[in-house]
């Protein structure tokens, strides 16, 4: 810009010089490298201002704030939008194109209105903030005739008190950032109302120091080989590297790090940074570690001055500001090459799309990217997919031998032999006539296909499967922390939650209030009416930041008494409203099977069971979904009641609740078919009524198996289709949709032709909201594999194609539709673990239950072995059917009208009980006890095989893989020698200063002696110079200093520099 020389510009740039000298002091947005900006470099800029008056725009208008930045001693305000021609990297960075955009905060902002003036003065009233009107006289800039200005008065307060004191925190907090070293960036504000995004940046002395503080641990210069398996062993791990070579994604540098050389890594310190290789201050840490550094930042900064809190998730809950989060690496879209491409383009391309379905997942670039803890939610859904797949096979082959056994299945052939007319018993009162069993004869052949001898073995086979996936998963897990350098991670202190502040700030002020009340009720408050209020807070918030609140006071179960108990409450309320709708659908079953038994249409007569089986289930499933969603928010709101007092107290809480809920919700129809539906039922001439009208209703001819896996089959499906896959994609656009019609309003300036920056995409993203909803429906589906698996072997192969295409979904949707989630560490996947190895262990118990009480397995054994006179299954329907005198029924239960004829006097009912012409008639015979024992002491026996069995297969896999263990030990004492190898070198170093020292002063003294004693005097040799210098040892450096200390010559060392 050049200076006009003209006297009344000059004038004009004096008049409002110490006005915009003001609003620079004021700005809460310059960097820590700001430098002096003097006043002939302000007139210079202003001076491009005033020489094109009419050039004016409203998107020149901001707030006196905003981020002005000094570069070449010039004044730059930052832009939000950015040129059509710039480099698309530039937007993760600040305006200067150099510091690197590590976080963004973002709030909501509204402008009073305004007198419109010129439009320079208009500028002019921007820049000075507002902070007084203007009202000077000027000349025209081109003219040079006096003009008298029009005063324009600007009011850009706010327009409630509630804004002003969010404005006041605001300018605290980032005050505190950068007291703590930040650099802050903002936008203009240039409408009246909207969003303003604060860019933070953290150089290196900030990223350096609190990666210390962290202990990151970071690669040092040292490296060495692993070691190369020789023989078989080799050559089979090369065939397999080979055989997935099509199968592993296309990510540049993953050679590498896959390499045979491993680098040595220490907790990052300033004061080795000589043992790292540091190629680049700026890229030396990676984007999800800097991001994740000044989220440690921004979580213990505190207000102390104008609020009552602590961190940036207290102000985003009291609505300071709207939002925080790091900034995506650029565009997701491919731009060319691979090595030109960034992390999340690599990751869309190898891990989101669903065309790389068949590849493994980049599973280190996807901890690289999103952190640790996400990485390692996907590297266990990973493992328990690829463990799903053996799963898959054997189910398949039990599947199908079923279907080619069935032919020949003694008990199906003599159901649907319609030679042996077995006529049944009415299957409801009046209405319901007398079947044969033959009609039943496709429930019977499907029925076998899962109720077989190969059900037993393929339960038996997923305990064991269930044993080893965990075993796998502790070893994979350990192998990861070892690869990402995760061995020896302490537990970071937490920061307590919002709602734990406010409740211990409201309870601290109740006994301060009760405490002045008692001893000084007569104390004057002082002027301002706050007693040490801005002291106190000072005190209360320091003591927080320790984690040791004032007078070590803190929240106890006294004061979370009220939470537990509606907790509780709740709790069986919910139980209580699942057992409700479970029950409901039985009557819906019940009324419905009559009224279908009721119709003369033969047709509809014939499909009753099959039609109120499949529209029960739906509506189960139905009501399961509504359920699900319903649970989700109560659990939230029951957490909150117990006022956890950290995230991860909040979050192990949460998931207990959530999944005792959704587990309840989604097994309890399941768990009512297989254990008991039919068990309550009575018998004919006794049967047990609902509502004095309805019978209990019973298991079809086939038993109560089919039905479980029908149950199973559809709600499994059913629930992974809708609820994990149509409302993951669904509803996060959804709520994208609605967030961003309801942030759309009517457009008040001109925008200029760019495109947005990256913070404005990733700010339209969908918030991430943490990792709970993934893990619990991964936990609900292997709950569906495991637990009822005896019914349904197909399960494991279901649950495989739903996580091929979950894997994706979740890939896409985390890098292409929410905001980038902090980068958080952690060394295991939680309490979730725990989840798993108690279903685990759950699972034996029920299948084992299955096994006996729900299939005919137990039945047919006790049959063939101790009552069939052959030997072989023939015989065995006839010996499960009871005889009942038809004379025998209640008054009105009889069949109306009887298609079989009249001449019918004894039906039969599944069951083990006495004939009518018995002494004991319709009592539980020897055959039912003798079935019972047997089921008893099945689940006995199959429990402790497999119980037993799986213990075996975690003593026999070790936790920790061999190699993993030999190389940790190797790394140890490689550390060690590096750190002695280095402490050696400084004591070399340090002698080696004193000895030349030591020579110096020995040569001036025999120069000064010469000097003083002139001739050829021979003096003897002092020991110091003739004695060979003993080679210390690498010890400590006090070491070293007392035996230089002993020495004659230890004044020497005065002078030395070291």
């Amino acid at each position: 810009m050049a200076v006009d020389g003209s006297c009344s510009d000059v004038e004009v740039h004096k008049s409002v010089l110490n006005g915009v000298s003001t609003a620079l002091s004021e700005s809460s947005s310059i960097g820590s490298d700001l430098r002096e900006i003097s006043e002939i470099e302000v007139m210079n800029s202003i001076s491009g201002i005033f020489n094109d008056p009419f050039d004016f725009t409203d998107e020149s208008w901001h707030r006196g704030d905003n981020m002005l930045q000094t570069s070449d001693n010039k004044i730059h305000v930052a832009n939000n939008l950015m040129d059509v021609d710039q480099d698309p990297r530039k937007r993760l960075y600040f305006a200067d194109g150099r510091r690197k955009v590590d976080y963004v905060l973002v709030y909501h902002y509204r402008k009073r209105s305004f007198v419109r003036g010129s439009p320079s003065q208009h500028r002019l009233s921007t820049i000075s903030n507002g902070s007084y009107p203007l009202g000077v006289e000027g000349k025209d800039p081109e003219g040079g005739k006096d003009e008298p200005v029009e005063v324009v008065v600007v009011d850009v307060g706010p327009p409630d008190p509630a804004d002003g004191e969010k404005i006041m925190i605001r300018e605290e907090f980032e005050g505190n950032l950068k007291d703590a070293g930040l650099e802050i960036e903002r936008d203009k504000e240039n409408k009246a109302h909207g969003h303003a995004f604060i860019r933070l940046h953290a150089p290196w002395q900030v990223l350096s120091r609190e990666a210390e503080f962290l202990k990151i641990k970071v690669p040092t210069k040292k490296s060495y080989e692993l070691r190369e398996e020789k023989g078989l062993a080799a050559t089979m791990n090369e065939l397999w590297r080979k055989l997935n070579q099509p199968f592993q994604p296309k990510v540049p540098h993953q050679e590498q790090e896959h390499s045979r050389t491993k680098f040595l890594s220490h907790c990052f310190s300033r004061d080795k940074l000589h043992l790292y290789n540091i190629k680049s201050k700026d890229t030396f840490f990676d984007n999800a570690t800097r991001s994740r550094i000044v989220y440690e930042i921004l979580r213990r900064t505190a207000c102390a001055r104008t609020c009552q809190t602590m961190g940036i998730t207290t102000l985003i809950a009291n609505g300071v500001y709207d939002s925080a989060f790091p900034l995506h690496d650029g565009d997701f879209h491919p731009s060319g090459q691979a090595e030109a491409k960034n992390d999340r383009q690599l990751l869309h391309d190898e891990w989101a799309r669903y065309g790389a379905f068949y590849k493994y997942q980049p599973v280190d670039l996807i901890r690289k990217y999103f952190g640790e803890k996400i990485g390692l939610y996907f590297a266990w859904l990973g493992v328990y997919t690829q463990l799903l797949m053996p799963a898959s096979v054997v189910g398949i082959i039990v599947f199908f031998y079923g279907w080619a056994t069935v032919e020949t299945n003694i008990p199906s052939q003599e159901m649907c032999d319609e030679d042996q007319n077995f006529t049944m018993c009415p299957l409801c009162d009046r209405a319901c006539d007398y079947w044969h069993l033959s009609t039943a004869c496709g429930t019977a052949r499907a029925s076998h296909l899962f109720d077989n001898p190969a059900t037993v073995f393929f339960a038996i086979f997923m305990s064991l499967w269930a044993a080893m996936f965990l075993e796998h998963w502790k070893r994979r897990q350990i192998s990861l922390n070892y690869s990402w350098d995760l061995t020896g991670m302490e537990e970071e202190e937490e920061h307590p939650r919002p709602k734990y502040e406010t409740i211990l700030l409201q309870k601290m002020q109740r006994k301060k209030k009760t405490k002045k009340d008692k001893n000084e009720p007569e104390r004057v408050v002082d002027e301002s009416g706050e007693l040490g209020k801005d002291k106190w807070r000072q005190r209360l918030l320091s003591a927080m930041a320790a984690g040791n609140p004032t007078g070590h006071e803190k929240l106890t179960w006294r004061d979370r008494l009220p939470g537990y108990f509606i907790n509780i409450s709740s709790i069986l309320f919910m139980f209580g409203v699942t057992c409700s709708a479970v029950f409901s659908v039985i009557i819906y079953r019940i009324t419905i099977s009559a009224l279908m038994a009721m119709s003369p249409d033969p047709d509809v007569k014939s499909n009753v069971r099959v039609t109120v089986t499949a529209t029960a289930v739906i509506i189960n499933l139905v009501v399961i979904l509504i359920l699900d969603e319903i649970y989700g928010m109560v659990a939230a709101w029951l957490t909150e009641l117990e006022i956890p007092k950290t995230e991860t107290n909040f979050e192990e809480r949460l998931i207990l609740k959530a999944f005792l809920l959704k587990f309840m919700n989604a097994y309890a129809p399941i768990f009512y078919v297989a254990f008991f539906k039919g068990r309550f039922a009575g018998r004919p001439g006794d049967y047990v009524y609902v509502f004095n009208d309805y019978r209990m209703e019973e298991c079809a001819p086939g038993g109560c198996l089919i039905e479980l896996c029908i149950q199973l089959s559809i709600i499994m499906l059913g629930k992974q289709l809708i609820q994990n896959n149509i409302f993951e994609i669904g509803i996060p656009k959804l709520k994208k949709l609605c967030r961003t019609l309801k942030d759309k309003a009517p457009k008040e300036i001109v925008e200029q032709p760019g495109r947005r920056q990256q913070w404005h995409l990733d700010y339209d993203l969908e918030p991430f909201n943490g990792l709970t909803p993934e893990y619990m429906e991964m936990i609900i589906q292997f709950g569906f594999v495991s637990l009822f698996v005896a019914s349904f072997p197909l399960a494991p192969l279901f649950a495989l194609l739903n996580n091929v295409i979950e894997i994706r979904l979740d890939a896409k949707k985390f890098v292409t539709e929410l905001r980038r989630p902090i980068a958080v560490r952690a060394k295991d996947i939680g309490i979730w673990y725990n989840i798993l190895s108690g279903l685990g262990k759950f699972s034996v118990i029920i299948n084992a239950f299955v096994i006996s009480f729900t299939s005919d397995f137990i039945p047919r054994l006790v049959y063939q072995y101790m009552y069939s006179e052959t030997g072989t299954m023939h015989g065995f329907i006839n010996h499960t059917l009871s005889y009942f005198n038809v004379s025998n029924f209640k008054p009105g239960t009889v069949p109306s009208l009887s298609s079989l004829g009249k001449d019918i006097t004894v039906c039969r009912y599944k069951d083990y009980r006495e004939p009518p012409w018995s002494n004991e008639a319709y009592q539980f015979s020897k055959q039912y006890w003798s079935v019972l024992a047997a089921r008893l002491g099945f689940v006995i026996l199959f429990q402790n095989l497999v119980i037993t069995m799986s213990m075996l297969v975690a003593w026999v896999i070790p936790d920790v893989p061999k190699n993993i263990s030999e190389q940790l030990k190797k790394e140890k004492t490689l550390l060690v020698d590096v750190f002695l190898n280095e402490e050696k070198e400084k004591l070399q170093l340090i002698q080696s200063l004193f000895s030349k020292d030591l020579t110096q002063e020995q040569q001036e003294e025999m120069q000064m002696s010469d000097q003083t004693h002139p001739g050829p005097v021979l003096s003897a040799p002092s020991p110091a110079s003739t004695a060979p210098r003993a080679r210390p040892r690498a010890a400590s450096f006090s070491q070293f200093t007392r035996q230089m200390s002993m020495s004659p010559r230890s004044d020497i060392t005065q002078h030395t520099a070291v």
